[in-house]
C-alpha cells in the first residue's frame, strides 16, 4: 500500500465523520451554549463579531497573512504531512503561550486574547498552505482556507454542507465571486458558529484565577482541531487533483 493510498482511507474515514448527522450530545449543546453566551460582556461580544468580520475581509482582499517563503514544490505528500505535523506543534505553542499570558489577566486580557488567537489560526493555515504547494497569493487559495476555518469550528448540524463545498471546490469557488465575495460569503454564520464552538473553553479564560491554565489548554486545544482539518482538507485536495480520491 502506497502512502497515497494509506491516507485515501484515512480521508474516507474521516469523511463519515464530516458527513455524520448531529447526535442527542451535540443537540443538547445549544441550549448550553446559548446560556454561555448570555454570560459574556456584551463589549465581549462586540470584538467578536467585529474580529471576526475583519478577519474575513482581510483574508478576502488583504496579503497581510501570506509568508514571506514561495509555495513548496516537489515535495512528497509524506514530506508535506511531516512538516505540516511540524509547523502545527509550533504553532500549538505559541497559541498556549498567548493563552496562558491573557488568561492570567482574567476579563480583561481575556478579551484581548479573541484577535490575538484568530490571528494567530490564519497564520498557521497561510503556511499550511505554502507547505502543501498553494500560493496564498491566488484569492482562490485564501477562500479554500476560509472554508477550512468554518469547517474546522462549526457545529456537527452546520458541517455537512461545509464539508460538501470543500469537496466540490471546482463548483463552490464559482459561488464566489472576487469582487462579491463579502456580500456572498454569510460571515456572520461564520462567527456564530466559531463563536459557538469555542464558547465553553474560553468563558472560563476570563474567570481571574484558573484563566491562564484554562488559557493555555483551550487554545492548544484549539489549534489542534483546526490543525487537523487544516492537514486532511489540503491532503484531500491534493488527492482529488491526483485521482485518486
Amino acid at each position: 500500500m502506497t502512502y497515497e493510498e494509506k491516507v485515501r482511507k484515512e480521508l474516507l474515514k474521516w469523511q463519515r465523520k464530516m458527513l455524520k448527522p448531529p447526535g442527542l450530545i451535540e443537540k443538547s449543546t445549544k441550549g448550553i451554549q446559548s446560556r454561555i453566551n448570555e454570560l459574556y460582556p456584551q463589549k465581549f461580544l462586540d470584538v467578536m463579531t467585529s474580529t471576526v468580520k475583519n478577519l474575513v475581509r482581510a483574508v478576502i482582499f488583504g496579503l497581510e497573512f501570506i509568508p514571506k517563503g514561495k509555495p513548496l514544490k516537489n515535495k512528497s505528500l509524506a514530506e508535506r504531512d511531516i512538516l505540516a505535523m511540524e509547523l502545527l506543534k509550533t504553532y500549538k505553542k505559541v497559541a498556549a503561550a498567548e493563552g496562558a499570558g491573557t488568561g492570567a489577566g482574567g476579563i480583561f486580557l481575556g478579551m484581548a486574547d479573541f484577535p490575538a488567537l484568530i490571528a494567530i489560526k490564519m497564520k498557521f493555515l497561510f503556511e499550511l498552505a505554502h507547505i502543501y504547494g498553494y500560493s496564498t497569493e491566488r484569492y482562490r487559495v485564501r477562500l479554500y482556507l476560509l472554508f477550512i476555518f468554518q469547517l474546522a469550528f462549526s457545529s456537527q448540524e452546520k458541517r455537512p454542507p461545509v464539508y460538501r463545498k470543500i469537496l466540490h471546490w471546482e463548483e463552490t469557488v464559482k459561488e464566489y465571486p472576487e469582487l462579491k465575495a463579502m456580500e456572498v460569503f454569510d460571515w456572520e454564520q461564520f462567527q456564530i458558529e466559531y463563536r459557538d464552538s469555542i464558547d465553553l473553553r474560553k468563558m472560563l479564560q476570563l474567570l481571574p484565577g484558573i484563566g491562564a491554565v484554562v488559557g493555555a489548554v483551550a487554545n492548544y486545544g484549539l489549534l489542534e482541531d483546526l490543525g487537523q482539518v487544516g492537514m486532511n482538507c489540503f491532503r484531500l485536495r491534493i488527492l482529488k487533483e491526483q485521482g485518486i480520491l
